[in-house]
């Protein structure tokens, strides 16, 4: 199996975050691989890995970094292949994260999810897969309506909540 998608982070600490998309991305039966490189600390191996990762197949990157976040605009500005960014809450929030990824030059685009977001990050990388993939587009299609059913359930299950004198 070769995989489609990346998932990098800047630290194994970021894992906890990542998982999220890692569960998506099997759930939905998408071939992924998982690694930790460093904008700053390992430049040369992000360098080999941006620029090597069309012609190995890989579709779409999600890279996630936290604080200075320089990773997913570095990978971005050495591929065509879409990156999506993580922010990730290590410090300040995720707000330094959250605009070192979001303020990218023209021309290098990084799709920017929201901080500790990827969830969303590997949801977004479905849909762009499920473009050229109706297997996967009925797969996806199917978790989008699923989504609606959890929210009937809850509100069938708040319904039922008693002991408050105002509720009506």
């Amino acid at each position: 199996m070769t995989p489609i998608v990346s998932i990098i982070m800047g630290s194994t600490s970021d894992l906890p975050v990542l998982k999220k998309a890692a569960d998506y991305l099997e759930s939905m039966e998408v071939p992924f691989e998982m690694n930790a490189l460093s904008a700053h600390r390992t430049p040369a191996e992000v360098e080999a890995f941006a620029t090597g990762a069309r012609s190995r197949g890989i579709k779409v990157i999600i890279a996630a970094a936290g604080m200075a976040a320089a990773l997913p605009g570095v990978i971005a500005a050495q591929t065509t292949v879409p990156v999506i960014g993580v922010p990730i809450n290590s410090s300040l929030d995720g707000m330094d994260a959250l605009l070192s990824i979001v303020q990218m030059p023209p021309g290098i685009p990084v799709a920017t999810m929201g901080v500790n977001g990827a969830m969303n990050a590997a949801v977004m990388a479905v849909e762009i897969l499920a473009l050229s993939d109706e297997a996967l587009a009925e797969r996806l299609d199917a978790y989008k309506k699923g989504l609606a059913g959890k929210i009937v359930k809850a509100n069938e299950e708040l319904a039922k909540i008693e002991g408050y004198k105002y509720k009506v």
